[in-house]
């Protein structure tokens, strides 16, 4: 059974921020190429949500079915509601996340 994939408009943002800095500073055809596989990711994502790992910055009792998967570097990180997966964040996995993770999926 596959499920709706929904990208939350922050998580959209991340992944025009993505492509713009790739095509800015390696090649319009890299960002492309990046894009495709991210939304492949997103994809395969709504085949099978529980495949995913949950994120380790978040602590233990965390409310929500949080997961993430890789395409590295990136992380697409996601909520499975039972009913659709929610793309809430897709970032570049070099970074420092926690804070980033915290503020956006559970908020302020």
């Amino acid at each position: 059974m596959s499920f709706p994939v929904r990208l939350t408009s922050a998580a959209w943002r991340d992944l025009e921020d993505i492509c713009t800095w790739i095509a800015e500073h390696d090649s319009p055809a890299k960002a492309e190429h990046v894009l495709d596989r991210i939304s492949a990711a997103g994809a395969k994502i709504g085949e099978m949500p529980h495949r995913g790992s949950r994120p380790t910055e978040l602590p233990p009792g965390t409310e929500g079915e949080y997961r993430q998967v890789l395409f590295k570097p990136y992380r697409i990180i996601y909520e499975f509601s039972g009913k659709e997966v929610v793309i809430l964040l897709i970032a570049d996995g070099r970074r420092n996340l926690q804070s980033l993770l915290l503020r956006r999926l559970l908020g302020p």
